[in-house]
């Protein structure tokens, strides 16, 4: 090994030291900080009001359902939460539209035309978005975290019920079978949720925030797009979320772009709020009580609510399957068998929960729900028959009968005008694999309907019990 002389170890510490030259060169090469031109000022004043107009419960309805915590049940602060975190601002029309962005850019087109008339200090356009930055971050992290927890346990897209899989697949809607689609992998869909839930977390510190929008960003596009695919009723807000993400990226796009693609030199976020004491106490209070509020009272109330898109309520034990209509009569008239037969049973599904669906050739009017809600009782949960059609839902509640194997149901249904059943019904179980049904129609015609048990495997059910290797068997 040659010796080390005290000319070389000089050259050494030469070549190690930053040359002036060097240094001015590289400063030369980053991007400088810029006052910007007219047009850019503009531009960034209308961008500014614009997403921060979208922030703004401009028009009630957030107010309105603020104070709707005390109509809620235990554990029922999820569906609160999630109902407060789905505003956005709403003019036009009873559904949300892109109109309505519409009249936000006009709102804040005018608001520039003011601005720009009465100010023409700079550095308070660079402290007005620094503060946006920081309300649009805890915005998006409130809705991505109210999306998430209700994917992580799976409640946005329950297991489809026994009616969902005795439906032909062409009786259910578009956004129907895209949410099937998804509550039949419920490890998925928790996965989902965990992708959701991790980048709000990341939103919720600044150094952060752009790691964060990298993992939503995409997730953010596919959900805008999949409403847009399969006719979901929330493209207008999803499509909102995506915004306020692309707005936060776009404050580190540029130094990614020649760090990453260019491989040059760039500036590091130095955007940062001069808090005073007093204000550094409130920001802390304010993270710890959405920290409290949204990720650990909501993270537990949603893990503690079980699927609260379907009734709770028990139904009849040992009766959940699907019977076939062997025998079918009308006051007195019997009716074979018949696909196209408009008033006959064709077959009859009894869910675990307190629910029974009929499937005949009598039209049904199709509850065309799209958007994803969190009800509060067993009367507004209605996920079971939304976009879906060819089968009558009831809901029932029992009451004595004086035989041991009678039992008389209470129907209450969506359509009681055309309703094949109406009112009471009386069951009876002659043995354990038959019920005879007796009630009257909305007509006032007498049915009694023989109802068979069919002994039918669901791929699902034996997928679940075969395991991932196991072999299936139909």
């Amino acid at each position: 090994m040659p010796k080390r002389t005290s000319d070389t170890i000089a050259e050494e510490w030469a070549y190690n030291e930053p040359h002036p030259a060097w240094e001015a060169r590289t400063a030369a090469s980053l991007p400088q900080p810029s006052e910007g031109s007219v047009p850019e000022t503009i531009l960034l004043r209308f961008i500014l009001l614009y997403i921060g107009i979208q922030l703004l419960p401009i028009d009630g309805t957030f107010v309105k359902n603020l104070f709707r915590l005390g109509e809620q049940g235990p554990f029922n602060y999820t569906s609160y939460l999630f109902g407060l975190s789905k505003y956005a601002p709403h003019f036009v029309g009873d559904a949300p539209s892109f109109t309505d962005w519409g009249v936000v850019a006009l709102l804040a087109l005018a608001g520039t035309f003011i601005w720009n008339a009465v100010s023409r200090n700079r550095q308070i356009d660079n402290q007005v978005y620094a503060w946006l930055r920081v309300a649009v971050r805890y915005r998006l992290a409130l809705a991505v975290l109210a999306y998430g927890f209700i994917k992580l346990f799976p409640i946005q897209a329950p297991l489809p019920s026994l009616s969902n899989l005795n439906t032909a697949y062409g009786d259910h809607s578009a956004w129907k079978l895209f949410s099937l689609s998804l509550g039949v992998v419920p490890g998925y869909e928790a996965f989902l949720g965990a992708v959701e839930v991790l980048g709000g977390l990341l939103l919720l510190n600044r150094k952060t925030t752009v790691i964060g929008t990298l993992i939503l960003l995409p997730f953010l596009g596919n959900v805008f797009f999949s409403n847009l695919a399969y006719e979901g009723g929330e493209y207008v807000y999803s499509g909102l979320l995506l915004t306020f993400g692309l707005f936060l990226f776009g404050h580190d796009a540029v130094r990614l772009f020649r760090l990453v693609s260019l491989e040059a030199p760039a500036q590091p976020n130095r955007l940062t709020l001069a808090l005073t004491q007093p204000q550094q106490t409130a920001r802390l209070l304010l993270k710890s009580a959405f920290l409290v509020l949204v990720v650990g009272l909501y993270g537990f109330t949603t893990a503690r609510s079980g699927q609260l898109r379907l009734p709770q309520t028990p139904g009849l034990p040992g009766v959940a399957g699907l019977y076939r209509v062997d025998a079918f009569t009308t006051d007195g008239q019997s009716i074979p068998y018949s696909k196209t037969h408009p008033t006959r049973w064709q077959d009859v599904v009894f869910e675990t929960w307190n629910t029974l669906s009929i499937r005949s050739n009598q039209p049904v009017a199709l509850l065309a729900s799209t958007t994803e809600e969190l009800p509060t009782s067993d009367a507004q949960r209605d996920y079971e028959r939304a976009g879906s059609q060819g089968r009558h839902y009831y809901r029932y509640t029992t009451g004595p009968t004086p035989q041991a194997n009678q039992t008389t149901l209470t129907l209450t249904g969506p359509n009681p005008a055309d309703a094949l059943l109406v009112g009471t019904v009386t069951m009876t179980r002659p043995n354990e694999g038959t019920l005879l049904l007796s009630g009257t129609d909305a007509k006032g015609h007498a049915i009694v309907a023989k109802l068979t048990k069919v002994n039918k495997k669901y791929l699902l059910q034996e997928a679940a019990k075969a395991g991932r290797r196991g072999a299936l068997t139909l």
